[in-house]
């Protein structure tokens, strides 16, 4: 599991393109598809600093899209750090 650092503020995300949403957490869309699919990277704000990924749409109609750089680039950025064993 990935988590954003403790040591980081979270509104360094911003900078990567992250929004604070109404449910007070930090989220990007990282891929989207033209009937609506879209897969979603979420940070909670708060103790709980896991990354969660989150698709949503269609499934099963053979429609695939490349994810943006942002998970990457928030591992080199040194933000992230691995959690646990999985």
């Amino acid at each position: 599991m990935l988590k954003i650092k403790d040591n980081v503020d979270l509104k360094e995300l911003e900078k990567f393109g992250f929004k604070l949403n109404r449910f007070n957490e930090y989220s990007k869309i990282i891929c989207e598809g033209r009937r609506g699919q879209c897969f979603e990277l979420i940070v909670f704000n708060g103790e709980n600093r896991t990354l969660y990924g989150f698709a949503y749409g269609a499934d099963g109609d053979g429609e695939e899209n490349y994810i943006d750089n942002t998970l990457y680039d928030l591992i080199k950025a040194d933000l992230v750090e691995k959690v646990g064993d999985n």
